[in-house]
């Protein structure tokens, strides 16, 4: 029996018709929030995934933090001296300790996280890590890794001035909302050098992943670069396996797909996406779908004018022919025309062990170079494009080596 609150109409509805009603969708925020906050109070192994780290940065870390790190790897490992780091559910801090000691005190280290169980957890023990360290560069901060601009913390204390009870209270709650986030963000645009995520991702909604990635890009500077472990699948993850709280608040359920992991990536608008680890072995399978766990690095930065800069770059192999995000086919041993912009993408991470550079023999002003016709497929560049047109030069044998003809290190 069903009641038509409108018109106060009684309906019965048939075994039929009721199986015919979708189940309601599942709370996947409240089952995470639960059990984390169960694992901030007490170490659950269910949550983690074998995973090796350097025992030399461990050591600076208190064991209630060791014994609450639920991940599986360690994106850590690839962040340098220096740089800006955003952890995107930093949970009870490790690897944002981890990190804290990779770029030492001349970097920061931020952690995000919507629980208020692990913050506690974090913020208590990061004195004593700062003491440990000789420099404090650690902070926490509230909010959900989806929503990188509402601060959770002021929102908490907003609500406890101006409780929510009616629909205008609403509407001015949100209208706060979007001004604080737009005065104050939880974490700027532009402002980070790596986001670093350790088997978080798979735990956000459905409904809510592409907002994630674009937040992830978001907050990155131009050249900076995302680095995440999670979990994916090997297949598809059926509906009614996402409905299930505790496969997925185990990071289990809400894991994509390996191949739509990666293409998330791409449609936030990454480039030079790379698997760095992938475990060989599942880390569990259910109902022959194997779980395991993925780290990858992707690149913020190819977005802007392609200009004309009569530059190539010669693909060096192995492979016969590759393609590359902008669809720009590079054939091995072949000069091939590329934009400014992709010259000198070419030139940084993940590229430059792959690509010799063609720089023309005459720089182009680029404040007034043409624009590129950056088409996909390739377009072979003519030496004479970079050498110009009138190039005529003859010379002797270049000097190589470093001595004399018949001695070593000499060319002949």
């Amino acid at each position: 029996m069903a009641i038509n609150h409108r018109s106060k109409e009684i309906v019965v509805m048939t075994k039929d018709a009721l199986a015919e009603v979708p189940p309601a969708a599942p709370d996947h925020e409240a089952a995470v929030r639960a059990r984390y906050t169960n694992a901030a109070r007490a170490a659950e192994p269910a949550l983690c995934c074998p995973t090796r780290y350097d025992e030399r940065l461990l050591a600076a870390i208190p064991a209630e933090v060791l014994e609450r790190d639920y991940g599986c790897g360690d994106p850590t490992r690839h962040v340098r001296p220096g740089e800006v780091v955003l952890d995107l559910g930093s949970g009870a801090g490790k690897a944002c300790f981890l990190a804290a000691q990779v770029v030492g005190p001349a970097g920061r280290v931020i952690g995000v996280d919507m629980n208020d169980g692990m913050l506690a957890v974090a913020r208590r023990h990061a004195p004593t890590v700062a003491e440990r360290l000789g420099y404090a560069n650690v902070e926490f901060r509230k909010g959900r890794i989806q929503d990188l601009n509402t601060d959770l913390e002021w929102l908490d204390a907003h609500l406890a001035l101006h409780p929510v009870s009616n629909l205008d209270d609403l509407r001015g709650l949100e209208w706060m909302r979007e001004q604080h986030a737009a005065a104050e963000p939880l974490v700027a645009s532009a402002s980070v050098d790596v986001v670093v995520s350790n088997c978080v991702l798979n735990l956000v909604r459905p409904q809510d992943k592409a907002a994630l990635f674009a937040e992830v890009f978001r907050v990155l500077r131009r050249g900076g670069r995302a680095v995440i472990s999670d979990i994916v699948s090997d297949e598809e993850v059926p509906a009614r396996l996402q409905r299930d709280p505790d496969l997925w608040s185990g990071c289990i359920s809400g894991a994509l797909h390996q191949e739509r992991f990666l293409e998330a990536l791409e449609e936030a608008g990454f480039y030079g996406i790379s698997i760095l680890e992938r475990q060989a072995q599942p880390w569990r399978t259910v109902e022959g779908i194997e779980f395991r766990s993925l780290t990858v690095a992707a690149w913020k930065g190819k977005q802007g004018p392609c200009l004309e800069g009569n530059q190539a770059v010669i693909y060096r192999g192995p492979f016969r022919m590759v393609e590359d995000d902008d669809g720009h086919r590079l054939r091995r041993g072949v000069p091939v025309a590329v934009c400014a912009k992709t010259f000198a993408l070419y030139q940084g991470e993940p590229y430059r062990a792959h690509f010799d550079p063609v720089p023309p023999l005459t720089p182009v002003e680029l404040a007034a170079a043409s624009p590129f016709a950056c088409a996909r497929g390739m377009r072979v560049r003519d030496p004479r494009e970079t050498k110009g047109a009138g190039y005529d030069q003859t010379t002797d044998a270049a000097a190589c080596g470093g001595g004399e003809g018949g001695e070593e290190g000499g060319c002949c």
